[in-house]
C-alpha cells in the first residue's frame, strides 16, 4: 500500500512511528511542514522535518518529543556569553550539526528536498520524507505587542505603527510558540510566501500515486494547514480519488498538546473535534477519527458528509499509537468499500 501522510512536528512524528508498526510493508511518503522553518545564527533550521527524521531514525529526545537525545548545550551557552541571541530558542550541540550541514548544502546550490534526502541517508527513517516545498515559507502570527503598553482606561492606544502603544505586530511562529508559549491570543496566522511557493519535487507525484492519504493529529492550522496552503497540494489530494482520513488533534474541546486552540480561534474555528473536521471539509476529508471522549461529535461530522468513528486517540505508548493507525487504515477501507 502506498500511503501519503501530511505531518507537522511531534504529533505527526509519533503517529508515523505507529503507522510503520501497524503497516510495516507499506510504502510511506511524508510531506513535511516547512512553515515552522527559521533562520538562526546564520543557519536554516527545519524543526518539523528534523522531528520526523530524528523520531523515526531513533535519535529523538523521547521525553520532550523534539531535539536530540543525550544533548548538550555548550555552543548555546558560549553564544549567550558573547551576547548573541536569541536565547529563547535552544539549539543543542548535536542538533547544530544537522543545521550546519543543511545550510552548507543549500549555500552550495542544493534544494531543500535534496538536502533532506541526504540527511535522511544517515538516519534511515524508513519513510520517504519530502518538504512541502523547496521555496521559503514562514508562518507568522499576529499578536498584541507584548512590549507595548495598554491604552489608558477610557482612552485610545497611541504610538506609531504596529509597535505603538497598545498595537499589534506579526512574529514568527517559533517566537509565538517557543518564546511566548502562546500565552496571548493569535489574531491571524499567515503562511508568508505560501502563495508563491511550488510543491517540492515528488510531492504531487506521491499524492497522485497514493492508495491512501492520512492527516495525523498534527496542528490543523500551522502544520497541516500550512502544507495545504501551498498551491496545488490541496487540489491534488482532493482530486486523487483515494480515501483521505484524518485523526482529531482535539480531545474534549482542548488540544492534546500545543496551541491548536489559539490558532484555530485565529481562523474562526472552534476547538472541537467536529469543528476541525468541518474546517477541512467533505471536499477534502472522507473519514475522521475522534476520541471516545468526543463520541457525541460523530453525528455532526457525518452530517457534514464525512464518515466518522470514535476510538481512543491518546498516543500514550507505542501500542496505543499503532492501534490508532490501524483504526485509520480500517476507516479508509470502510470509506473505499
Amino acid at each position: 500500500m502506498r500511503i501519503v501522510v501530511l505531518a507537522g512536528g511531534i504529533g505527526g512524528a509519533r503517529f508515523l512511528r505507529g503507522l510503520k508498526a501497524a503497516s510495516p510493508d507499506s510504502d510511506i511518503t511524508v510531506i513535511g511542514n516547512t512553515g515552522d522553518d527559521i533562520h538562526l545564527f546564520g543557519l536554516k533550521v527545519c524543526p518539523d522535518l528534523d522531528t520526523v527524521m530524528y523520531t523515526l531514525g531513533g535519535g529523538i529526545h523521547e521525553e520532550q518529543g523534539w531535539g536530540r537525545a543525550d544533548e548538550t548545550f555548550t555552543v548555546k551557552e558560549e553564544l549567550a556569553a558573547y551576547g548573541v541571541g536569541p536565547e529563547w530558542f535552544g539549539l543543542g550541540d548535536r542538533d547544530f550539526a544537522t543545521h550546519i550541514v543543511r545550510t552548507q548544502m543549500i549555500a552550495a546550490g542544493y534544494p531543500l528536498s535534496a538536502v533532506t534526502e541526504a540527511l535522511c541517508a544517515r538516519w534511515k527513517p524508513g519513510v520517504r520524507l519530502l518538504p512541502m516545498t523547496d521555496d521559503r515559507v514562514e508562518t507568522h502570527v499576529l499578536i498584541d505587542d507584548p512590549e507595548a503598553g495598554a491604552p489608558a482606561e477610557g482612552g485610545e492606544a497611541t504610538g506609531g505603527g504596529a509597535a505603538g502603544r497598545g498595537g499589534r505586530r506579526a512574529v514568527h511562529f517559533q517566537e509565538y510558540w517557543v518564546r511566548h508559549r502562546a500565552a496571548m491570543p493569535a489574531h491571524a496566522v499567515v503562511p508568508v510566501g505560501a502563495e508563491q511557493a511550488k510543491p517540492a519535487p515528488g510531492v504531487l507525484d506521491a499524492i497522485a500515486e497514493a492508495d491512501l492519504v492520512l492527516f495525523p493529529p498534527s496542528n490543523p492550522v500551522v502544520s497541516i494547514g500550512t502544507i495545504l496552503a501551498v498551491p496545488g497540494i490541496r487540489e491534488a489530494i482532493a482530486d486523487a480519488g483515494v480515501p483521505v482520513v484524518g485523526l482529531s488533534p482535539v480531545i474534549g474541546g482542548a488540544p492534546v498538546r500545543g496551541m491548536a486552540d489559539k490558532v484555530l480561534a485565529a481562523v474562526g474555528v472552534e476547538s472541537t473535534a467536529a469543528a476541525v473536521a468541518q474546517h477541512y471539509g467533505s471536499g477534502l476529508l472522507d473519514g475522521w477519527l475522534v476520541d471516545t471522549a468526543d463520541a457525541d461529535a460523530v453525528e455532526a461530522v457525518e452530517a457534514a458528509g464525512i464518515r466518522c468513528r470514535a476510538v481512543p486517540l491518546l498516543m500514550t505508548d507505542a501500542e496505543s499509537t499503532a492501534a490508532m493507525a490501524r483504526e485509520a487504515l480500517a476507516l479508509a477501507g470502510e470509506v473505499q468499500a
